[in-house]
């Protein structure tokens, strides 16, 4: 029979953010989003570091922002609808069967806005260019149904991060700029899961065992502080070629862990007992009681998580004055995130670490425009991202693969000043394999088998104004 393993087990705030990477984004590999601009979406996002007339600049390459030759305000709203079914079985730590069902479709249509304004200054400051920007570069939201066979590994993820980035950028020579920004970071998490208490408590004496399950709410929030740094090369109207540097940053989440459910209240109700009990207890059962009697209770907890440096190399090429061809290669280092430690106001709930080995992705991407009129601009663009993940680390909590991204794309220039901009992407997920089976040494009581298929559709619409 399974021992209990309070160490990993007890590590609510470690569930919580790391679940809430493994959760899954619909259009980047790993948690991050790169709608920052509808135009970008309609290009597949290539050129963003080159990308002219578009605030988007200001959080992908602030030296780019030299490009914008009039005051800019710019807003976007992009709708990303992540399509996701599991097919498989989940097993216990004996071998049997789990019941529930699949967890249905784990992404609601998720909303993601960006706005941003450019500023390029006059007189004495003329060559500088001023900018600022709210994107929403991570992120992800999944939840599944009640009662579905990976109950106990999530039932509900939600990663949210909000920047506020502050740019400038100079033109050091008619065909140089060069740009920094200060990026402001909120970050918050929530996760749920459920807890089988059932499993958890086989190996002990019948009257210390509870059958019920137990479900655990945590959520942490954190703010910090990175940067982006960019050059750019524009030898003519015809070629540009730039590149930006976006920083880690560093989150020291400070969280809580409430736990609730018939299992959890049944252990609090049993506490006084538990305890009374300790003396009279094997000494090999005693941490274990110990846990139950006193480690699922609401407490606070404190861990670092750290978001990827990104560089992006953008391209673009003018074929001619009508037609624009954009090319993109971007890196991200999801290889920082090899771990997340957790401490815990709980004494009884001792420090955390879990690992997950993420490996550095390339994303590549080559878009166009064509100007059809003045006023009428269409775009296109195709993709291939890769996953972070390796088949041998991979839990359900990122039904993640490699993907490749078809977008199209337009402009209407409705006056001199403003222009609208409307794009869809189509997002195909490879299918994604699952074999998880049960580690009590990790704290994971069932196992998981089978694999999920996946698609996101991307809706995106924009506004800008010049003046």
């Amino acid at each position: 029979m399974p021992s209990i393993h309070p160490h990993p087990r007890s590590s609510a705030l470690t569930i919580a953010i790391v679940g809430a990477l493994f959760a899954g984004q619909a259009l980047a590999s790993g948690f991050q989003i790169r709608e920052t601009s509808t135009k970008n979406v309609g290009r597949a996002f290539a050129g963003t570091a080159v990308a002219r007339n578009d605030g988007s600049v200001v959080a992908n390459n602030p030296a780019a922002m030299v490009n914008i030759k009039s005051n800019l305000v710019q807003a976007d709203l992009s709708v990303i609808d992540l399509n996701a079914k599991f097919q498989g079985i989940g097993t216990t730590t004996t071998g049997a069967q789990l019941g529930g069902g699949n967890g249905g479709d784990p992404g609601d249509p998720t909303v993601v806005p960006a706005m941003s304004a450019v500023f390029p200054m006059q007189g004495a400051l003329e060559g500088l260019t001023l900018g600022a920007s709210i994107t929403a570069p991570f992120g992800l939201k999944t939840e599944y149904e009640p009662g579905w066979i990976g109950r106990y590994n999530a039932t509900v993820s939600d990663l949210k991060t909000i920047d506020l980035t502050l740019s400038g950028a100079v033109q050091i020579t008619p065909t140089f700029s060069a740009g920094v920004g200060l990026i402001f970071q909120r970050a918050e998490v929530e996760l749920g899961k459920a807890l089988p208490f059932g499993m958890i408590t086989a190996s002990l004496p019948a009257t210390l065992r509870v059958a019920e399950d137990g479900l655990f709410t945590i959520k942490g929030q954190d703010n910090s502080v990175g940067f982006v740094a960019g050059l750019q090369w524009r030898p003519n109207d015809r070629f540009a070629l730039g590149y930006s540097h976006r920083s880690e940053i560093k989150h020291d989440f400070a969280g809580s862990a409430t736990f609730g459910g018939a299992g959890s209240d049944k252990l609090r109700a049993m506490s006084p007992g538990l305890n009374a009990l300790l003396p009279f207890l094997p000494a090999a059962q005693r941490p274990q009681v110990a846990v139950l009697a006193n480690g699922f209770r609401d407490t606070g907890g404190h861990a670092r998580l750290v978001t990827p440096a990104v560089d992006t190399l953008s391209a673009e090429f003018g074929v001619t004055d009508q037609f624009k061809l954009y090319a993109e290669a971007q890196r991200t280092g999801w290889s920082s995130l090899r771990d997340v430690t957790v401490t815990f106001d709980n004494p009884y709930q001792p420090t955390s670490r879990e690992a997950f080995n993420w490996e550095d992705t390339m994303m590549y991407a080559l878009g166009a425009d064509y100007a059809l009129s003045d006023t009428l601009t269409v775009r296109g663009g195709v993709a291939y991202d890769e996953t972070p993940t390796r088949v041998h680390d991979r839990t359900p909590r990122l039904p993640d693969n490699s993907r490749r991204i078809a977008s199209l794309g337009m402009t209407w220039s409705a006056t001199p000043n403003l222009s609208v901009d409307a794009a869809y992407s189509r997002v195909e997920v490879r299918d994604t394999q699952i074999s998880l089976p049960p580690d009590v040494a990790q704290s994971r009581y069932n196992g998981l088998y089978g694999k999920f298929t996946g698609n996101a559709n991307v809706f995106a619409v924009g506004a800008r104004y010049t003046f």
